[in-house]
């Protein structure tokens, strides 16, 4: 049975990307892993695709354990893994609750490399590997410290995990969207004891747009996908600017 594995499914990007994976005849099956994953089955019911809703919470490590017992029982032929749940919060660093901070750290970080480690022993050559950064992990970005820092992690992680699969035919490709208009990313990260640190929210894009050029990118096995010009602009700016400008530049735009 050929599948895929796409957390974070039921809304936002993980939703718009199921919906397109829906309509390539390459999977079989498609494994959604989320707390509410109906809210995904429902999107694509006219899919020919299968559907097998995962109800998880990823923070939970014990979540983890039960995917692997899954794999183990029926030993699918994994061609694309997406680890899409996540979450941000904007605020000072006391400003963040430390149940936030740590399922920020548990969602973004722990979980995806988790979940690597699980589903790796199933796939193949020309198999994939798909991990949503962000455009924040270019650069540290004040206030909002902790998710920016989490998806640095990730694209760090997804960077050199590709060099140690070189070889093995399993491509890994770090996505690194902006700001997305229509998903819950930014009501969640405003729902903090004060979210005015950063006040606007320029030039967003669509989860259906990113998720075409990320998908399109993906299937290319590029390193590295950044589906929009300002995030791919800031890819080569933070390559060649100090982390002090760009913290300064960062601060003045916050305030816009």
């Amino acid at each position: 049975m050929r599948m895929a594995i796409v957390t974070g499914a039921s809304s936002g990007l993980g939703r718009a990307l199921v919906d397109l994976l829906c309509q390539d005849p390459a999977y079989e099956q498609i494994l959604l892993i989320a707390r509410h994953p109906e809210e995904g089955i429902k999107r694509a019911a006219r899919s020919s695709t299968a559907l097998v809703p995962f109800c998880a919470d990823l923070t939970d490590i014990q979540a983890i354990g039960r995917l692997e017992a899954l794999l183990a029982q029926s030993s699918p032929d994994v061609r694309l893994l997406v680890n899409c749940a996540g979450f941000g919060k904007i605020g000072t660093w006391d400003g963040i609750s430390a149940q936030d901070s740590a399922h920020m750290i548990d969602l973004n970080c722990r979980a995806p490399v988790l979940l690597t480690r699980a589903v790796l022993p199933y796939m193949q050559r020309g198999a994939r590997i798909l991990n949503i950064c962000s455009t924040s992990a270019f650069q540290p970005f004040p206030y909002l410290n902790l998710y920016a820092a989490s998806k640095s992690f990730l694209y760090r992680y997804s960077r050199a995990l590709g060099f140690e699969l070189r070889g093995t035919g399993i491509s890994v490709t770090a996505a690194c969207p902006y700001w997305l208009r229509d998903t819950a990313f930014i009501p969640t990260a405003q729902d903090t004891a004060d979210s005015r640190y950063i006040r606007h929210f320029p030039f967003p894009s669509t989860a259906a747009q990113a998720a075409r050029r990320i998908l399109l990118d993906c299937g290319k096995r590029r390193a590295v996908s950044t589906p929009g010009w300002i995030c791919s602009l800031h890819r080569v700016i933070a390559k060649v600017t100090p982390d002090a400008l760009l913290m300064r530049l960062w601060n003045l735009l916050r305030r816009l």
